[in-house]
């Protein structure tokens, strides 16, 4: 309970500062810090995903950053995709989705030490608004992307949104923060009822504590950003994300058993 407690705080600030990141932990910390199966650890992790997204788009500052139709682009293009990820992962032997996982972790680690705030992109208007015709079927693949990698994995996708969003539209990294939340939120509800079949098994009380804990932290996290350096966080997230990614690569290959059934 302690060691979800802690990973809820992490996530909470990870998706509160930067609107992405956090969400990657929540697979691991279930599966190694709480002691549940893969199977039940990944709509679990959604289950928190989808409350700390809520937490970070509380304050009324954030929500009016949030671009809605960019986010309901996204998510729409993502919900399909998030059924065809739970359909593959379902497929997939738990050593070998844990280890692709862990891949994953890794590139969004490389992502985050890696990536700057650039405000540009192809899709960005000479006035900074959104060329919306010809960037609709860059952004409904992107959000597909997104979907897909929610279903199969149990992440939000922000650390895929945030970079797309400022770096693909153009969007500025307050409203590409913003409107990622409503993104991962969409995306997060869609994966939960992909592994409806599951929900059941899910503990509640450990899950909601670390979701509560995420919620909470995600709130207080949002209302710091305009005071912390996102670059610093970002690179002390990626740093967190890169040795976690090593230590679940090594664990599912020395003990697959811990996965559970």
């Amino acid at each position: 309970m302690i060691a979800a407690l802690a990973f809820g705080v992490v996530i909470g600030l990870a998706m509160g500062l930067l609107g992405a990141g956090g969400s990657i932990l929540a697979v691991p910390a279930l599966v190694y810090g709480v002691g549940l199966p893969l199977r039940i650890a990944i709509p679990a992790s959604l289950l928190i995903v989808a409350i700390s997204a809520i937490g970070g788009l509380l304050p009324r500052a954030r929500r009016e950053k949030v671009l809605w139709p960019v986010a309901l682009v996204f998510g729409a293009a993502g919900v399909p995709a998030a059924f065809g990820g739970a359909a593959l992962g379902r497929l997939l032997p738990d050593r070998w989705l844990l280890l692709s996982f862990a891949v994953l972790m890794v590139v969004v680690a490389v992502r985050m030490l890696t990536g700057g705030e650039t405000v540009s992109g192809s899709c960005r208007t000479d006035t900074g608004g959104v060329e919306w015709r010809s960037c609709l079927p860059k952004s409904l693949l992107s959000g597909a992307g997104v979907g897909a990698l929610t279903g199969l994995f149990g992440v939000g996708g922000g650390f895929v949104v945030v970079p797309a969003l400022t770096l693909l539209l153009g969007l500025a990294a307050q409203q590409a923060v913003a409107t990622s939340l409503l993104v991962v939120l969409i995306n997060s509800l869609a994966g939960l009822a992909a592994h409806s079949g599951v929900i059941d098994e899910i503990e509640y009380p450990v899950v909601l504590a670390f979701a509560v804990t995420a919620l909470v932290v995600s709130t207080l996290a949002a209302r710091l950003t305009a005071r912390l350096r996102a670059e610093t966080i970002r690179h002390w997230f990626g740093y967190v994300v890169l040795v976690i990614a090593v230590g679940v690569g090594i664990a599912a290959l020395a003990d697959p058993s811990a996965l559970g059934g």
